[in-house]
């Protein structure tokens, strides 16, 4: 029998994946919140976690005041300023995250960030990871119109790696990241890390083209290659 093919590409989030992010995103969210006078509890975190910090602004600041564009510009680089300070004094690389992105590259399979995030967080991430030229293609909030779990952000990061999208494996551990790679056709690993579990991912639970994990130790690439199997 003939071995089973690699993804044409890997396609990595980066919060929650490559970053243990989910306490500096928390703690930025929430400083940010109290400074303009709005609550920001664990729960709301957790709900709108995954979307692009627009999306966020635009939920969960107060319904009966419509910011405008700069205001909620300003609010979303305040946070992401915050968010920045607080890995850059100590990087929280995701257990597991290193050894995989040296297997991927090893095989030569192709790699991309697709993030819901802004370039210089990205940035800031792959420098701590100190593997950004493992990765061939990065796609940010910046670059969307349209925030997960809209499929645009993985779409794009394909065709920027010049391969077909049904052939891609993505890995995400929000399920509005899961969806998005769902609705892209893609075989999608949904990690359930640092403030997920399995159940997160229940509405996925019979869908073949998704595979649950609890690390990324446990994300081998025999299971990546079967993902690929079940394209389309």
């Amino acid at each position: 029998m003939a071995a089973a093919a690699l993804p044409a590409a890997v396609i990595f989030d980066m919060d929650g994946v490559l970053v243990d992010s989910y306490h500096a995103h928390f703690v930025s969210w929430r400083e940010t919140a109290q400074h303009g006078g709005v609550a920001f509890d664990e729960q709301t975190f957790a709900r709108t976690f995954g979307k692009t910090s627009r999306a966020i602004i635009r939920e969960v600041w107060p319904s009966g005041e419509v910011l405008p564009d700069e205001a909620i510009r300003a609010i979303d680089e305040r946070k992401e300023a915050a968010y920045r300070a607080i890995i850059e004094r100590e990087f929280p690389a995701m257990p597991g995250a290193i050894g995989l992105i040296d297997a991927l590259a090893a095989l030569r399979v192709p790699m991309a960030v697709g993030s819901s995030g802004p370039a210089e967080n990205v940035a800031a991430a792959l420098r701590g990871l100190e593997r950004a030229p493992a990765f061939a293609a990065t796609v940010t909030g910046m670059d969307v119109v349209n925030g997960k779990p809209d499929p645009e952000v993985f779409l794009l990061a394909a065709e920027r790696l010049g391969v077909e999208h049904e052939s891609c494996v993505v890995i995400e551990d929000a399920p509005h990241g899961v969806e998005a790679a769902r609705r892209a056709n893609m075989g999608c690993v949904a990690f359930a890390s640092t403030g997920h579990e399995r159940g997160d991912f229940r509405a996925h639970e019979d869908d073949a083209r998704v595979r649950v994990v609890d690390s990324l130790d446990a994300l081998t690439i025999p299971l990546l290659c079967e993902l690929t199997a079940l394209s389309g």
